[in-house]
This record gives structure tokens, sequence and C-alpha cells, in this order.
């Protein structure tokens, strides 16, 4: 009888052990699911969000036929000049960033922090006058999240809120560690966009060069 009752209570034991796993492979599929709704939820309301900015900027920023004239640009005379910005709901802006080969028209605010960040690309560091300029964003499909696609020789196009556009080529991709500030911040490249991988275990670097104006 004793021997029965062993086997019973082990049974019991291995039941009750059995559904806490049942449950408890549930709550982490539910966690698993709310976890890609919110972030497909972000990345909608970032989508909607850069491209209200981006259309938005589209009336401040001088057109190629408005910005035709002979005189030099005030950044070629004093390259060490603040890029110049225009403040759409509350956020200010220093320009408009295209790259055609992934389709992407972004917006790109003056200063990045986490919460400019949910919203569109922002200036990490550096100046598109001065050179070494950095642009930071999401790793959402509608940010950069596609940049590790990007092939030597890419074009890629920023204009500024005075319209003075600047194009660049693609040069080379680097993946760095995500403490990498100073490597980040190098100014041997004339633009450098990143972001970071799922995980936020390192930062995909794309390089770029600016071709002659």
């Amino acid at each position: 009888m004793k021997n029965h009752k062993t086997h019973t209570d082990d049974g019991k034991k291995r039941k009750q052990k059995g559904r806490f796993l049942i449950r408890l492979g549930l709550l982490l599929i539910a966690a698993a699911l709310c976890f890609i709704i919110y972030n497909l939820y972000e990345e909608h309301r970032a989508r909607e969000q850069s491209g209200q900015a981006f259309d938005a900027l589209q009336e401040y920023i001088p057109g190629s036929d408005q910005n035709d004239d002979t005189s030099m640009p005030d950044y070629m005379l004093n390259p060490d000049m603040e890029m110049p910005t225009q403040t759409i709901d509350g956020i200010d802006y220093i320009g408009v960033l295209e790259i055609p080969s992934l389709n992407l028209e972004l917006p790109v605010i003056s200063q990045w922090s986490y919460p400019n960040l949910r919203i569109a690309p922002c200036r990490y560091s550096g100046s598109a006058y001065s050179g070494g300029l950095v642009i930071a964003a999401h790793n959402y499909d509608s940010h950069f999240g596609r940049l590790k696609t990007l092939q030597t020789d890419d074009e890629v196009i920023f204009t500024d809120i005075d319209g003075n556009t600047f194009t660049y080529k693609v040069a080379v991709m680097e993946i760095l560690e995500p403490l990498a500030t100073e490597e980040m911040k190098s100014e041997e490249w004339d633009l450098s966009l990143f972001t970071c991988t799922i995980g936020g275990r390192s930062r995909v670097t794309v390089r770029c060069v600016l071709e002659d104006q």
C-alpha cells in the first residue's frame, strides 16, 4: 500500500509540474505576442509621424528652382555655422534624408534623444557643412531597418532647411560595438548612418563620402 501511495504522489507531482510548465509556456507566448504587437504599433506610429513631418518640411525647404542663384551659400563661407532648423510640432528639424535604393524619404531631427528617435532619424553629431555628420535611427523598417542591404556606391541625399543639397555615395559598412562612441563619430567620413541590431548587441553603420558639389 505504501509503495502504491508513493507512486500516486509522484504522479500528482508530475501532473502539477506539467500543468505549471504549460501555463509558463502560454505566458511566455503571450508576452512574446504582446512584444511583437507593441513593436508593430511603435513602427506604425513612427512611420506616420515621420511621414507627416517630412511632408510639412516640404513647405519650408526651397526647391531647386528657388535656390539656383549664383551666390555662394552661407555654409561655404562659414562651414562652422550652426545648421538652420525648422520647428514642426515642437521639434526642431535640420532637413530631410533620401535613400533612393531603399525608397526612403525621412525628416532629420536636429538633436537626438530616445523620445526623438521614436519619431524620426536624429543628428547624433557633426554637420553637413563641416563634415562628420552622423545620423541615427531606430531599426524600424520605415527608418533604418534596411541599412544593412545598402550597396557600395548607393546614393544618399541630404537636403538642409535652406535647400542646400549634399549627395553622398555609400563607401563601406561596419559593425560597431554599442559603446564604440568615438569610432562612431569618426570624422574620416563625411556622413555616417547607424542603427542598432535587434537586442542592441551591435550597430550597423554605413559610411558615406560626399560627391563633388
